[in-house]
């Protein structure tokens, strides 16, 4: 008696986290139980494609649509599949890899393909600001303002970021903001504002440490001005998942969040840069996205 098979699609980010996918396929070959999955894989060729690849096949026979990438791939892929039946998998490929390492997907693309063989799917919040979808993190300030200067460097990866973040960082200066959150404003000045559904930027750096993907809340950490000799205790409390506890941070939880500033800027969603305008709108969206996880 033969067991039907789950249709699969791989959609391929050959550049993303500077890292090269071309034995990519060898290794979905390899790894995949093919007993269990029929598996095809594309390559994206542009910005945007890996949207209109996962569109596409959120219209046809596919069960699972693995995103092979960084934050931004994974963001272009599940926002085509947000109140669909289709799963979302992930093999990640970028610098942080936030979403992925907050799932405890492996990094080593063998294992997490491998993973795909036994993982059972689990439904996860999703969030919007002003109607564009994210899923990990979305932020404003210095981060965003560092994800903006980034997108126009030629070198990616990790140490180019951090080199890049020292640079900018002795010159930005903190910005005020009206943050209301379910109805109870706060007028504060901020370095960066972070809005979590996960816990961490990636990399294993963490900005809410107590965030889930399945409470209904979105964690809005406000990253107080900070003078540069505070700056390597804000990191060291990133790093060992302290700031819920740090007088540099506050953390405030909330499912509606409008956030007003004196002029459009940079904001990012899922790390990937935009300039939006003065008023921010942010809501949770409970239970909206199936994932492997």
């Amino acid at each position: 008696m033969s067991v039907s098979k789950s249709n699969i699609l791989f959609v391929i980010n050959p550049i993303s986290g500077g890292k090269k996918k071309s034995t990519l396929p060898a290794l979905i070959d390899k790894y995949l139980d093919k007993e269990k999955f029929a598996p095809i894989y594309t390559f994206t060729e542009y910005v945007g494609h890996a949207a209109e690849l996962a569109e596409e096949a959120e219209k046809k026979n596919y069960d699972i649509i693995v995103a092979v990438g960084g934050d931004g791939t994974i963001n272009e892929v599940a926002s085509k599949l947000v109140h669909s039946n289709k799963t979302l998998g992930i093999v990640p490929f970028g610098s942080g890899n936030g979403l992925a390492r907050f799932l405890k997907i492996p990094l080593d693309p063998k294992k997490a393909i491998a993973l795909i063989n036994v993982t059972q799917a689990k439904t996860i919040d999703t969030a919007e600001l002003n109607g564009k979808k994210f899923f990990n993190m979305a932020g404003m300030g210095f981060d965003a303002h560092l994800s903006s200067v980034f997108a126009g460097n030629k070198k990616r990866g990790l140490k180019s970021y951090v080199e890049l973040g020292f640079k900018e960082i002795t010159t930005y200066k903190a910005q005020p903001y009206r943050i209301e959150i379910d109805g109870v404003t706060h007028d504060k000045p901020a370095f960066a504002i972070s809005i979590a559904n996960s816990s961490q930027y990636g990399n294993n750096v963490y900005i809410s440490p107590k965030s889930s993907l399945t409470d209904g809340y979105l964690d809005v950490c406000i990253i107080h001005p900070i003078s540069l000799l505070k700056l390597p205790l804000l990191a060291f409390q990133m790093i060992a998942a302290k700031t819920h506890q740090s007088s540099l941070v506050k953390i405030i939880r909330g499912k509606h969040i409008i956030i007003k500033r004196n002029a459009p800027d940079a904001v990012h969603l899922d790390g990937e840069p935009l300039q939006l305008g003065e008023e921010l709108e942010i809501k949770i969206v409970p239970a909206s996205l199936n994932i492997l996880a």
